[in-house]
């Protein structure tokens, strides 16, 4: 009975390899709309130059589909497995943008902190970064991106970033014409914490249209400028 159990396991599992994938589920985890389509990580379904579907599966390399979609521009991870019924599943998650950089060369901040192209099926709503961007700065625009994101009130009326040649940052809000001075990112927990306080007193009081500037470099203190 043993060895019956043994070949019957056996007999059923190689018949069960050379069989090919009965289907392919293309999923994409978190939000929608799409920064690629299903049918563009199709395209990539391949293995020694054959579609995926027409691959046995004793020869299937789930790895290395992982790793070629992986490798897609838009895409952050993958995750390529075989399913009970004997079909493939394919979980992609996507990279996220966070900020948009508006230059000569205008490309995606994403929550990796990693530069992400744009996208031609669909322009995403994000915080938009304006100035010198480059290599050397990047790092310093995403801990204040981060700063915007983890913030409620932040994430909620911060529209622009401004970044000089000095990597001196400034910001604008939705509901305000002034500029925001917050320099070099030292203090920057505090700065918020100023910034926020002056705020909702100047909104209380109806002054927030009568400054131009509001600096907030100086220690303990903000100063607005009329």
């Amino acid at each position: 009975m043993l060895l019956l159990v043994v070949f019957l396991f056996a007999f059923s599992s190689i018949r069960n390899n050379a069989r090919t994938p009965a289907s392919i589920n293309i999923h994409f985890n978190g939000e929608n709309p799409l920064f690629i389509a299903a049918s563009n990580v199709d395209n990539m379904l391949t293995q020694n130059q054959e579609y995926i579907q027409c691959v046995t599966k004793d020869v299937l390399d789930l790895k290395a589909l992982e790793s070629t979609i992986s490798s897609h521009e838009m895409i952050e991870k993958a995750e390529v497995f075989l399913t009970v019924d004997g079909g493939l599943k394919i979980d992609i998650e996507q990279r996220k943008p966070l900020a948009r950089v508006v230059s000569d060369l205008s490309f995606y901040i994403d929550r990796q902190g990693k530069p992400m192209p744009l996208s031609d099926a669909y322009t995403a709503r994000v915080l938009l970064v304006h100035g010198k961007v480059t290599e050397s700065n990047l790092e310093i625009i995403y801990k204040m991106i981060m700063a915007v994101e983890n913030d409620p009130f932040l994430k909620l009326y911060t529209t622009d970033l401004m970044i000089d040649a000095q990597d001196q940052i400034s910001m604008r809000t939705r509901d305000c014409t002034f500029e925001i001075l917050i320099g070099d990112l030292d203090r920057l927990d505090q700065k918020i914490t100023n910034f926020k306080a002056f705020y909702q007193k100047a909104k209380k009081d109806s002054l927030l249209k009568r400054y131009k500037r509001v600096n907030l470099k100086f220690n303990q203190q903000v100063v607005g400028i009329k």
